[in-house]
């Protein structure tokens, strides 16, 4: 009976790696990412990009383990999530409204240390912000949101 039962779920496991996630990246126009549209400083960008953009763009990287169910499904999901709730590389149809919440939320959530989330973090430990990156993210959003130029050093 064990054998049986073993040999069920290693059958179930091996056949839903056939059923496989949409990697494709949605389209959208270059110009319209934040990078672009709020012409946002090199060092905040690669912030953004390192920490944000797997689930928050249309410029997902998708890692080994993308390749294997059912991770691969719960993963799809949170990016989907992720994109839902904000994407930058939407950012340029965003109506004013929207961009100054989404601001906020990025003060708040990461100022809190709710973002880049935790599960994130397990396997992409360069992402996880430092003190001083925290602070220059928290202090962009907030400048951004005031309506001030956030000028290259």
């Amino acid at each position: 009976m064990k054998k049986k039962l073993v040999l069920g779920i290693v059958f179930i496991l091996v056949a839903i790696q056939f059923i496989r996630i949409d990697k494709s990246a949605p389209e959208s126009d270059p110009k319209e990412d934040i990078l672009v549209v709020e012409n946002v400083p090199s060092e905040i960008g690669a912030i953004l990009k390192t920490s944000c953009y797997d689930c928050h763009s249309n410029q997902t990287v998708y890692p080994w383990y993308s390749n294997v169910a059912p991770v691969s499904w719960w993963l799809k999901q949170h990016i989907n999530e992720g994109r839902k709730e904000l994407n930058f590389s939407e950012w340029g149809v965003y109506s004013e409204r929207r961009k100054d919440h989404k601001l906020k939320e990025i003060d708040e959530l990461v100022e809190k240390g709710e973002m880049p989330l935790d599960s994130y973090l397990w396997i992409h430990g360069d992402a996880r912000l430092s003190e001083q990156q925290t602070k220059q993210l928290v202090n962009w959003a907030k400048a951004l949101r005031a309506g001030d130029k956030v000028e290259e050093k």
